[in-house]
C-alpha cells in the first residue's frame, strides 16, 4: 500500500519556526503600539495654581484652565488660589506655595533686576495674552492725561500686584511721583470700581485683558472714560530699567467697552502675561499644563476674551523665562 504523503502546505512546522514566527509578531506588535500610547500615560497628584484678585482677568482665567485640565488629565488636580497679583505670584512660586503662577513679563524682569531669591528657577509655560493699562475716570471728570492726576485721589493696585509695578512706573512718566503727588488708593479691581462710582475716588489704574469684566460692569451703570496713556510710552522707554522693555505701545478699540461715553480708540500700554512654573515642576506635569492651555483656547476664550489670544505662533515667546523643558517638548512635539 503506497504511503499517504502530507501535501505541502499541511506540513507540519518545526516548533523553533513557529516559536520565532511568534516572537517577531510579538515585537511588531510592541513597536506599532508604543508610538500610539507615548506621552498618554496618566498623570495623578495635584497641583497649585497662583491667579489673582476677584473680578480681575487672572481669577476668571483660573477655574476655565481647571476645567480644561479636568477633560485632558482627569486625575492631576489643580487647586486654585487667589492672590494681588504678579508679585505675589512670583513670591509663591519661589517659596513653594504655588506650582504655577501668571505673571506679567515687567514683574518678572523687576525681580530678576532686583536679583531676587532663585531667580534663575523661574521657567515659562506660555506667553498667554497681553493686559492693556486702563486708567479709568468719571465721563464728568477734568481728567485728561496722566500728569492731570497731581492731587487726586488714585487706585493704584493692591501691594504686590503687577497693577502697582506698571502705575508707578507710568506716573513717573508723567512727571508724578506716586508716594508724594497723589493720594494713592492701594486696591485694587474687585473695590476701585465701587469706590470710584461712590465719589470716594477720583480715577483708578487697572492692567487686564480685554475686556475686563469689572470695568465692563461698572460702565454699564456709570458713566466713565479711559484716558490716554500712549503719550507715555516714549518716557518709560527712555528711562531705562530693564523691565520697562516689555512695556509696549497698544490701542484700547471701541468694542472693548462699547458702554463707555464716547467710546473710542484709545492710546495706551500693553504688557504680555505668562503662565510660569519652576525647575522644581516635573517635566510630565509641565507639558500636561501647556497642552491644556492650547488646547483649551476656544473654550476658555468664549468667557475670557482676552484668551483668544493664545497662540501656538506666540506661546513660545516667553521673554524674559526660558522655557520649562517640559513646555519645550510640547511645542516640539505638535510641530512635528
Amino acid at each position: 500500500m503506497p504511503s499517504l504523503r502530507v501535501p505541502a502546505p499541511l506540513r507540519r512546522r518545526p516548533v523553533p519556526v513557529l516559536l520565532a514566527v511568534a516572537v517577531a509578531l510579538l515585537l511588531l506588535g510592541v513597536v506599532l503600539w508604543a508610538p500610539a500610547t507615548r506621552g498618554q500615560e496618566r498623570l495623578t497628584g495635584s497641583v497649585t495654581l497662583s491667579t489673582g484678585v476677584p473680578s480681575g482677568v487672572y481669577a476668571r482665567y483660573g477655574p476655565l484652565l481647571q476645567a480644561q485640565l479636568a477633560r485632558d488629565a482627569p486625575d492631576l488636580d489643580i487647586t486654585l488660589r487667589g492672590s494681588a497679583g504678579s508679585v505675589e505670584n512670583i513670591e509663591r512660586l519661589i517659596s513653594g506655595e504655588a506650582d504655577f503662577a501668571i505673571a506679567t513679563a515687567d514683574s518678572l524682569a523687576s525681580y530678576q533686576a532686583a536679583g531676587g531669591k532663585d531667580a534663575d528657577r523661574l521657567l515659562a509655560c506660555a506667553r498667554l495674552y497681553d493686559d492693556y493699562m486702563q486708567l479709568v475716570v468719571r465721563a464728568d471728570s477734568p481728567v485728561q492725561r496722566a500728569a492731570d492726576l497731581a492731587g487726586l485721589r488714585v487706585g493704584v493696585g493692591q501691594d504686590q500686584s503687577g497693577v502697582q509695578l506698571v502705575t508707578r512706573e507710568l506716573l513717573e512718566a508723567a512727571g508724578l511721583d506716586m508716594d508724594r503727588d497723589i493720594t494713592a488708593v492701594r486696591q485694587g479691581i474687585n473695590t476701585t470700581p465701587t469706590m470710584l462710582e461712590a465719589g470716594r475716588i477720583d480715577a483708578f489704574f487697572w492692567s487686564g485683558g480685554l475686556p475686563t469684566s469689572a470695568v465692563e460692569q461698572l460702565s454699564a451703570h456709570t458713566g466713565i472714560r479711559l484716558v490716554p496713556l500712549g503719550d507715555l510710552v516714549p518716557a518709560l522707554r527712555s528711562e531705562g530699567g530693564s523691565y520697562r522693555d516689555y512695556y509696549r505701545a497698544a490701542v484700547l478699540p471701541p468694542d472693548a467697552y462699547p458702554d463707555v461715553a464716547g467710546s473710542q480708540v484709545i492710546d495706551t500700554v500693553a504688557v504680555a502675561n505668562l503662565l510660569v512654573t519652576t525647575d522644581r515642576v516635573d517635566a510630565a506635569v509641565a507639558e500636561q499644563i501647556t497642552r491644556s492651555v492650547i488646547n483649551g483656547r476656544d473654550r476658555i476664550g468664549s468667557q475670557v476674551h482676552a484668551a483668544q489670544r493664545v497662540d501656538l505662533r506666540t506661546a513660545i515667546y516667553t521673554q524674559p523665562l526660558p522655557l520649562h523643558p517640559g513646555a519645550r517638548e510640547y511645542y516640539r512635539s505638535v510641530k512635528s
